[in-house]
């Protein structure tokens, strides 16, 4: 199981975003240099963020992308959900059909507390919260003078 650019490059953007907020909204541009992403694909991670309410986007000289909410009421799984869609680790999980054996099998058991367990971390990690681990992760080296 991995988690794709699209989630990883996606939270990464918002956490830049959520960074550099200082009341104006942000263009995308900028925040495609300073996170190494093509501005393009930046543009396409974006559409379904405002789409899920995360993001808004304005237009104009003065224009780019803001947080729709404060950062710390957007948790980690909305944006995983947004740009990934429900997060299911097996297809067998939820009552759609696609295994003869659902119910019955004890593996799918596992799988579910698996997904749920998932699922749990997500929704109890916000936007906000990654701004402050990356704070503490980000140390300016101070200049030594020693002669």
């Amino acid at each position: 199981m991995k988690i794709s650019t699209k989630a990883r490059y996606g939270t990464r953007a918002l956490l830049d975003l959520a960074s550099n907020m200082k009341g104006e909204p942000i263009q995308l541009k900028d925040i495609a240099q300073r996170q190494a992403i093509s501005p393009s694909y930046l543009e396409h991670l974006f559409i379904p963020l405002i789409a899920a309410g995360i993001v808004k986007s304005t237009r104009g000289s003065r224009g780019g992308v803001a947080l729709a909410r404060p950062a710390r009421d957007i948790k980690l799984i909305e944006i995983v959900e947004a740009l990934e869609g429900p997060i299911s680790l097996v297809e067998c999980l939820g009552d759609n059909g696609n295994c003869p054996r659902s119910g019955a099998c004890a593996t799918q058991d596992i799988w579910g507390e698996l997904s749920d367990a998932i699922g749990n971390i997500l929704e109890n990690v916000t936007l906000a919260d990654l701004v402050e681990k990356q704070k503490s992760k980000v140390k300016i080296p101070v200049p030594s003078y020693d002669i």
